[in-house]
């Protein structure tokens, strides 16, 4: 079992995927579509929480976001309505990551 275990873990280590957070939200709205699962991922006020279903509210409190709309549409598999969502969460860029690819300063 334990060699299972750390080849987990060294797969787990690679897949890791870094979220931009702005004041516990995400900053804009982003849609993914995996297989048959499409999954909107909307940003909230403070104090909103997370408005989700089993399969997104555990990505978005692993992903330590705090406040959130989603929407889960097509399919209600949990495993291609994750895999959308952390495709969805894949596609985040905060304003400061959008001028410094495209070179301008966005006000």
């Amino acid at each position: 079992v334990p060699p299972a275990v750390e080849k987990g873990q060294k797969q787990a280590t690679r897949s890791l995927v870094t979220v931009p957070l702005v004041n516990d939200t995400i900053p804009h709205a982003v849609r993914a579509k995996f297989g048959s699962a499409d999954v909107l991922l909307m940003p909230a006020g403070g104090g909103t929480g997370i408005i989700a279903g089993a399969a997104v509210r555990s990505v978005c409190e692993a992903a330590g976001i705090k406040n959130i709309i989603t929407k889960s549409m097509g399919t209600s598999n949990q495993i291609t309505v994750v895999k959308a969502a952390i495709k969805a969460l894949k596609q985040l860029r905060t304003t400061q990551d959008t001028e410094r690819l495209r070179g301008v300063t966005l006000s």
